[in-house]
């Protein structure tokens, strides 16, 4: 059972009968940050996180300090209720998680481009990540910008 917009509802109906996904973390993230208690965000903002990646992914990392920018796949897994439609934090326009940046989302699931300051051994410096401190990494991608 999940609950979404405070009621229970079956997982299996609400994914349409198709069978659950396994993904591992590659590491964790470092920091200070904490969601807001009340209302929208976090409670300290640290301008530099660390992503501290298992030994094992070392081999990897080949090539990855040549990027100024990188793209971070996360698990939120301190995210609450899940609301179909609610006020959105940015601006209070009301919307549906799909167009939000809320944390509150069925997937969990989620993805910010980053600025990679350093690498020291398999521990990223990277600014402008807004994951909280535990956040498994899920992956980590080269920043690309389409033209």
């Amino acid at each position: 059972m999940i609950a979404v917009d405070g009621k229970q509802i079956c997982t299996s109906c609400m994914y349409d009968h198709v069978e659950p996904i396994s993904i591992y973390p590659i590491g964790f993230v470092v920091n200070n940050q904490q969601r807001a208690v009340r209302g929208f965000g976090l409670n300290k903002s640290d301008k530099i996180s660390k992503i501290e990646l298992f030994e094992s992914q070392k081999p990897f990392m080949y090539k990855l300090e040549d990027e100024k920018k990188i793209t971070v796949i996360y698990y939120l897994h301190k995210s609450g209720p899940v609301k179909s439609v609610f006020r959105r934090g940015l601006d209070g326009k009301k919307t549906g998680v799909f167009a939000s940046r809320t944390p509150n989302r069925l997937s969990r699931l989620a993805i910010q481009n980053v600025k990679l300051i350093r690498i020291e051994g398999t521990t990223l410096y990277v600014e402008g990540l807004d994951a909280i401190n535990g956040s498994p990494v899920l992956d980590i991608k080269m920043y690309w910008e389409p033209a």
